[in-house]
């Protein structure tokens, strides 16, 4: 095991910083249209429970399917990737964001809105920052999610560990078939669990002291 990460550790840190680069930019790319989505339904109740519908009906899918129906129009590589990881990414936040957002005190907004402060002021430098460790619990939960679909996006070449998980799957009983799926595997989880803290930290910079207290 030592001799094969040994002999591959340079392709195995530039497998990791693309599979770390692919989540971390499709969190970000997800938190946007969550937090969007969020911000354009959760006054009306019809709307919250259409958004918190699609949200379990989307975690219904089974991501291999999803990654095979889009090999079709996108073909292989980096596109269905970003769209499945993206697309997994944004239902446990846009569930939060609904959430922190509809559990506002309604006259913490009233007194925002009696004060002068317009309705996307309020939403922006009230209700939002009120919501946001809501906001960030589901991107954490979805931090841990994707990062292992990402590795299952390398059934359509998609960058990232899924490589070696893949690899070592179809030639098991060959040499270094163990190794291989083990080192994707493992490296997987270590990724996992250095985003969990760089969340944890990024919660208590930008979480305002008054709600951290």
């Amino acid at each position: 095991m030592l001799e094969f990460v040994g002999d591959r550790f340079n392709q195995i840190l530039f497998s990791s910083w693309q599979h770390m680069s692919l989540v971390v930019q499709c969190l970000i790319l997800a938190t946007v249209l969550s937090v969007a989505i969020a911000a354009l339904v959760y006054r009306s109740g019809a709307l919250t429970s259409l958004a918190n519908s699609v949200s379990a009906v989307g975690l219904t899918i089974p991501s291999f399917a999803l990654i095979g129906l889009l090999i079709a129009p996108f073909g292989f590589g980096v596109t269905p990737a970003v769209i499945v990881v993206t697309f997994f990414a944004t239902l446990p936040i846009l569930r939060n964001a609904v959430v922190g957002l509809t559990g506002i005190d309604k006259g913490v907004v009233e007194s925002a809105r009696g004060i002068g402060m317009s309705r996307v002021r309020t939403l922006v430098q009230v209700e939002l920052p009120m919501a946001w460790p809501v906001i960030l619990a589901g991107i954490r939960v979805s931090a841990q999610m994707v990062m292992g679909i990402a590795a299952i996006t390398a059934y359509s070449l998609g960058p990232g560990l899924g490589g070696f998980i893949f690899s070592g799957l179809s030639r098991l009983g060959g040499a270094n078939a163990v190794e291989s799926v083990v080192t994707g595997v493992v490296a997987v989880i270590i990724l996992a669990l250095i985003l969990d803290l760089l969340l944890v930290g990024l919660g208590r910079i930008t979480t305002p002291r008054g709600i951290r207290v």
